[in-house]
């Protein structure tokens, strides 16, 4: 008796085993669907243009507003971090020097995902 008690156990959690792993699979389907959707609602209408103060420094890339002197985080989805520093300090020549750049991106919050940018001017001492 107690040998098909266990066996009935076990067909049972092996049931619920392969029921709950459909279900987290659909709801990882739904979640993909949903980031898909998502993404495809951005166009170049949120693709908004700022111009400002890009400041690298202790691997932190920041972006001071022009206009409202407001400060974001920045994110470079499209470019390799490795170069993008190399390139900050081969212009700047030093961490934390303002280099002046026009942004375009998508503000999410307090962090600007830049599409694209154009260094405009490097901000220095004069000698």
């Amino acid at each position: 008796m107690k040998l098909l008690d266990l066996k009935y156990k076990t067909l049972i959690f092996l049931l619920l085993i392969g029921i709950t792993s459909c279900i987290v699979t659909e709801n990882i389907k739904q979640q993909e669907e949903s980031i898909n959707l998502s993404t495809k609602t951005i166009s170049s209408d949120t693709v908004k243009t700022y111009l400002g103060w890009w400041v690298y420094g202790e691997g932190q890339h920041i972006f001071k507003d022009e206009l409202t002197l407001a400060e974001y985080d920045l994110t470079f989805p499209n470019e390799n971090m490795e170069e993008l520093v190399e390139l900050y300090v081969s212009v700047c020549e030093m961490e934390y020097f303002p280099m002046e750049c026009e942004m375009k991106g998508i503000l999410i919050g307090s962090i600007l995902s830049v599409q694209e940018f154009e260094i405009l001017y490097i901000q220095g001492c004069g000698e």
